[in-house]
């Protein structure tokens, strides 16, 4: 069985990341796949590296997944705390524990930078991932998600 290797995503990712995104809006109601404007996300995402990180899952040098972290200041925490997005493992690799791999990852990459907590949004349709993350010892909050675009 091939191995699958995490590893801290490139510039030379973005095609087979922007491809993995258009997997994970596929499902999510509050978003809208524009290839252009993943590409500009995940380039802001991969300068200046130091708060930001995206791993990627890459088998036979396919990419099959990633997940994306971001450092923020929480009052709430009086510290550092990790936003978690883009977590999406390719269908066809699902159910193989690779998406815990590669989440471990970046827990761990936040870990290291001292954070007080991580957080996330899931879509609350999307049961799959739900339990993915129930599993992986994520607990639901009384807060919701607002946005104003």
């Amino acid at each position: 069985m091939p191995k699958t290797i995490i590893r801290k995503a490139n510039i030379s990712d973005i095609d087979a990341l922007v491809s993995l995104l258009r997997e994970l809006f596929s499902v999510e109601r509050d978003f809208t796949f524009n290839r252009d404007a993943q590409s500009q996300g995940l380039k802001m995402m991969l300068d200046h590296y130091d708060n930001r990180c995206i791993m990627v899952a890459e088998r036979d040098h396919q990419t099959i997944g990633m997940c994306s972290a971001q450092l923020l200041i929480s009052t709430a925490e009086g510290g550092c705390v990790a936003w978690v997005e883009d977590m999406v493992i390719k269908s066809s690799f699902r159910g193989k524990g690779i998406g815990c791999n590669l989440l471990s990852s970046v827990e761990k990459w936040a870990q290291c930078r001292g954070v007080r907590r991580l957080q996330l949004v899931a879509d609350r349709n999307n049961l799959p991932a739900l339990k993915f993350y129930e599993k992986m010892n994520w607990k639901t909050t009384e807060l919701i998600c607002l946005r104003k675009k």
